[in-house]
């Protein structure tokens, strides 16, 4: 059994804590602290947490082994850096940093250290990817050849109570979905080789039309509209396209093409979904059965997962190398529409294990 501190008590952390403290029997929550402590309080009362502490107290209270970072993306590596810093395993919520070369930084040090670092999304672990991940082990579609990666919609300004940081740098339609469908296909197809794209920024401006900023303007920072091709090491290549300026579209969430067949994979932000797969030559669509568990929002099992793992002396599959190639990669969307050439991708995650089967 582990002890989990947590430091972030936002919108994200509520499945969080009712998943670690209900669903996975090797953790245990054991303190949490935001910096509005009653947030902290309050998420401590409803999942019955005992202890609510500062950041400085969390980190240096020596019974808690692994710090789950739930804060937003600009305090990700500061938080993850002086938790390594200060001896204990860290997992944090999506991107890993903003920049990559923090990515590295945090990488390098974690292996330095002999500590453990683990990063969402861990949605790829869920029975949906899991039971695609077999089919392709199993020669259902053969070897994959293509494929096709599309998140499009009209950004979260309808929605969202507080959307002004998905339109600043380090958000956008990449930053904000990309790490989903990425480590996805990672998993499913192996380490991406190099990345070829274009970008645009449709709108210069977006007015929040979700409560309680109504009526504010928000000047646009980035790309939000980004599309590309990647080749993976195995020579596939996958089409894909993040946006926040399309009103509707009749577009797969995932799919990809094998030599012997097809196979639609579900939406990469879930963990069931339905999985289908076209036999070569055959004329209609198969829904397959789940081969693995966890097909309900189980996010937390990453968190678990590390925690096995450094039980274990084994390796943690929601891990730092695999989120930090999937930031390359991000980067490499923007880096190759900005200078207009072709980039080719460093680190190298291999292959992550698949998980048992239910």
């Amino acid at each position: 059994m582990k002890n989990v501190g947590v430091i972030g008590c936002g919108n994200i952390s509520g499945i969080y804590f009712k998943n670690m403290t209900t669903l996975f029997d090797n953790i245990n929550v054991a303190a949490c602290c935001d910096l509005d402590r009653a947030k902290a309080e309050a998420a401590a009362k409803e999942y019955g947490i005992e202890r609510v502490l500062t950041t400085e107290q969390i980190l240096s209270d020596p019974e808690i082994d692994i710090i789950l970072n739930l804060t937003t993306p600009q305090q990700h590596f500061e938080i993850c850096m002086a938790t390594l810093c200060a001896g204990k395993h860290v997992y944090t919520e999506k991107p890993l940093s903003i920049n990559k070369e923090d990515g590295d930084m945090l990488v390098r040090t974690a292996q330095e250290k002999g500590l453990y670092l683990g990063c969402a999304p861990d949605t790829f672990m869920g029975a949906g990817i899991q039971t695609c991940k077999k089919l392709i082990a199993d020669g259902w579609i053969g070897e994959p050849v293509a494929g096709t990666a599309f998140m499009v919609c009209h950004g979260h300004e309808s929605w969202h109570p507080a959307p002004e940081f998905y339109y600043k740098t380090g958000g956008g339609p990449m930053f904000d979905m990309g790490p989903y469908y990425l480590t996805a296909l990672v998993n499913l197809i192996g380490p991406v080789k190099s990345v070829v794209s274009e970008t645009a920024k449709t709108f210069p401006t977006r007015t929040i039309t979700s409560e309680p900023k109504k009526g504010t303007i928000v000047d646009v920072e980035v790309p939000t509209h980004i599309t590309g091709v990647l080749t993976f090491a195995n020579g596939a290549l996958v089409t894909m396209i993040t946006s926040f300026d399309v009103w509707g579209a009749h577009l797969p969430n995932l799919e990809i093409y094998g030599s012997a067949g097809s196979l639609s994979i579900p939406d990469p932000n879930t963990f069931g979904g339905v999985v289908k797969v076209k036999k070569s030559f055959h004329t209609d669509w198969h829904e397959i059965p789940y081969t693995h568990g966890y097909s309900e929002n189980s996010r937390g099992y990453g968190v678990s997962d590390m925690a096995r793992a450094i039980e274990e002396g084994g390796t943690g599959r929601a891990s730092g190398v695999l989120a930090n190639h999937v930031l390359e990669v991000m980067h490499a969307f923007l880096q190759s529409a900005r200078e207009g050439r072709r980039i080719t991708i460093a680190s190298n995650p291999g292959i992550v294990d698949a998980l048992k089967q239910a």
